[in-house]
């Protein structure tokens, strides 16, 4: 009997003994799983926090700069997110794409905002300019000492600049270029050009081509070649020439500008490009200080009249070459009926020319100038073929000696209307544009 419940018992504790065996082992494996699990959600806590410090110190920052630089990479999440967490990936996408947008969107507002400011201003600047120019070329009517109309030219020929400039602000900013001009044979309009910039001695036009620009076409290819006249001399020394000449196509006619300057890098030359296709909206913001606008307003001008703007060669010069292309489309015939010039000589006959009655002028026997506002000036149709602007290595009349011909110029045509012209009265150069493009 003994022996038996000793057995039983025996028996019971290693039934016992079994089952806590198996409990033990069961409990080790259920450790040990949930040992792996929270080593996994550690691991994917870690990473998030390191992705999430990430986005917010290099991706966002980063997005934020490409906004305003197109060509720069934006950094990418450190790890694989598609593998390890691709919910959590797609999260972080989704606050990236909603960043940008709104950013952008608020970049496109202030850039509006800021166009919309500045094309109020410049409206401004142009009615101030044009008001300026009436009352200087009535002052130019009424006197005729040397020392005032050096005076006079001077500040003609800063008023034409400071025109043109607030004209390019006003473009580059969605206003229209000016009033609609007459067609104007390619001599006046690069001649029209010329004489808005500061260093319009250096231009040197060479090749006339007998074809002209239709009117609709002729303020904005002024202004164009104006800012790339202006940027050829302003990148390049002093003592050189620009060279502009005209080469004739199948489908129209190329204007070249040639510069001695320092050459565009690769880098430059994909900016120029993008600004100057007209394609993309120009941000205000991103033009320098102080701002570059004269391949922006090239740009956006080519793109609205139909012409084309390139600069992705090199001047034999070293320098840069930019091209104007004006398609068939935007050409015609040469207007004719050319006015009568006065003689470019002195003396009796000089004085006699200037007063031919071909010649407009004021009721006291003044030469008549053409009133024509800055921020819209354009060649006259009809204006007979003058000398190109004196290159670089030309001898220049001093300023002075220019005024005191016009002066004379002026007294000559009043004693040619009622008597004998003095004798030695010298004869100023043609003008363009209503203006002798001498200081």
């Amino acid at each position: 009997m003994e022996q038996t419940l000793l057995a039983a018992a025996l028996v019971v504790v290693a039934a016992a003994g079994v089952a806590a065996a198996v409990q033990l082992a069961r409990q080790r494996r259920l450790t040990a799983e949930l040992r792996d699990q929270n080593a996994a959600l550690a691991a994917g806590v870690e990473l998030r926090d390191k992705e999430l410090r990430h986005l917010a110190d290099v991706r966002l920052p980063e997005l934020m700069d490409s906004l305003h630089n197109p060509g720069m990479r934006v950094a990418g999440p450190l790890h694989d997110l598609t593998r390890k967490a691709p919910a959590f990936g797609q999260s972080l996408q989704t606050v990236m794409d909603l960043f940008a947008g709104s950013a952008d969107r608020v970049r496109a507002r202030a850039d509006q905002s800021a166009k919309s400011t500045l094309r109020a201003m410049m409206r401004a600047v142009q009615s101030l300019a044009n008001e300026q120019q009436l009352a200087i070329s009535s002052m130019q009517e009424r006197h005729d000492d040397p020392d005032v109309l050096d005076g006079l030219l001077r500040i003609d020929h800063m008023n034409a600049q400071l025109g043109r400039r607030a004209q390019a602000t006003a473009v580059l900013c969605g206003s229209w270029p000016g009033q609609q001009r007459s067609a104007s044979s390619m001599t006046d309009v690069v001649r029209g050009a010329t004489s808005r910039i500061r260093d319009y001695l250096r231009i040197n036009l060479e090749g006339p081509v007998n074809v002209a620009i239709t009117s609709r076409a002729v303020e904005p290819v002024v202004l164009t070649l104006a800012e790339l006249l202006d940027n050829a001399a302003r990148h390049s020394r002093p003592d050189t020439a620009v060279e502009v000449n005209f080469r004739t196509a199948h489908n129209g006619v190329a204007i070249t500008i040639d510069d001695a300057g320092v050459a565009m890098d690769a880098e430059e030359l994909q900016r120029a490009a993008e600004l100057l296709s007209g394609e993309t909206s120009v941000d205000v913001h991103r033009l320098g200080d102080p701002p570059r606008v004269g391949f922006a307003v090239a740009g956006v001008l080519a793109a609205r009249y139909g012409f084309s703007v390139s600069v992705d060669s090199r001047s034999p010069y070293g320098g840069v070459r930019a091209v104007v292309f004006v398609p068939s489309s935007l050409l015609t015939e040469v207007p004719d009926g050319p006015r009568t010039r006065p003689a470019a000589s002195g003396g009796a006959e000089g004085g006699q020319a200037a007063a031919a009655p071909d010649v407009p002028s004021t009721e006291h026997g003044l030469p008549k100038r053409s009133r024509v506002a800055v921020a819209d000036r354009a060649p006259e149709p009809d204006e007979p073929d003058a000398p190109a602007p004196a290159a670089w290595a030309a001898p220049v009349r001093p300023a002075r000696e220019t005024a005191a011909g016009l002066g004379a110029w002026q007294r000559g045509t009043r004693s040619g209307r009622t008597g004998t012209p003095p004798a030695g009265t010298p004869v100023p150069p043609p003008s363009v544009e209503g203006k002798d493009l001498r200081p």
